[in-house]
């Protein structure tokens, strides 16, 4: 048997793991091993590090699946969308954005929702010009499900420079109605502005595309039909 000569040799380089007798065939075969031989399931997040899962909302046909995160993120929101489904008039989703995104991400996003048959309240469709960002927000969730806030980096500028109040946004998170989706930005700078909003779970681009964020939101706020 070939004896080991770390203990002389030392084995801190390639070369030196390569040049011993009993390491060298051992550490190449290992190798080959761990760059070929192994792959990942295809229901494994290598963000987040965990597996993904249909959530208890999701069709039996859905092959939309999320991150444990996800999951316990979107479920209050579920659960409340589900008990205001029966009220008429309400569209499934308010959009919330920064006007400069209102005919980019934001726009992109509500016609992805739209495509999926979603009804949104959006604000080039319902909002006045120069309408206070809070209190549309506040209008805006009165007359729907489920409350989304598309966070960009003009998003960012425009409510530091308006300020946000916690009160107010305080009581629009505690209804579990209002779902961040992060797009070109993170939750760390999300809180260096907002503390509050920062520290609420959502959904971001960093993750999926904004097809597939389009897609969780229409699953989230569909209801089975049983005839």
């Amino acid at each position: 048997m070939s004896r080991c000569t770390a203990p002389v040799n030392g084995h801190r380089t390639a070369s030196g793991r390569e040049a011993c007798p009993a390491c060298g065939g051992f550490s190449r075969n290992y190798n080959s091993y761990s760059r070929t031989s192994y792959t990942y399931p295809k229901n494994y997040s290598s963000n987040s590090s965990q597996y993904k899962t249909k959530a208890r909302w999701s069709t039996s046909t859905s092959t939309i699946l999320y991150t444990p995160k996800e999951i316990r993120t979107l479920t209050p929101v579920r659960e409340n969308f589900e008990k205001k489904s029966q009220l008429p008039d309400l569209r499934d989703i308010f959009l919330c954005h920064a006007w400069d995104d209102r005919k980019n991400s934001a726009k992109e996003l509500h016609d992805l929702l739209e495509k999926n048959g979603v009804t949104v309240w959006f604000s080039e469709k319902d909002v006045l010009l120069g309408s206070p960002l809070l209190r549309e927000i506040d209008k805006g969730l009165v007359k729907s499900r489920v409350g989304i806030v598309l966070v960009t980096p003009s998003f960012l500028k425009r409510i530091k420079g308006s300020g946000v109040a916690d009160k107010e946004l305080s009581a629009l998170l505690a209804r579990d109605l209002l779902i961040p989706i992060l797009h070109e930005t993170t939750f760390e700078d999300l809180r260096e502005v907002s503390p509050l909003l920062g520290s609420r779970s959502g959904l971001s681009t960093d993750e999926d595309s904004l097809s597939d964020i389009a897609d969780k939101l229409a699953e989230l706020v569909t209801l089975e039909t049983t005839e």
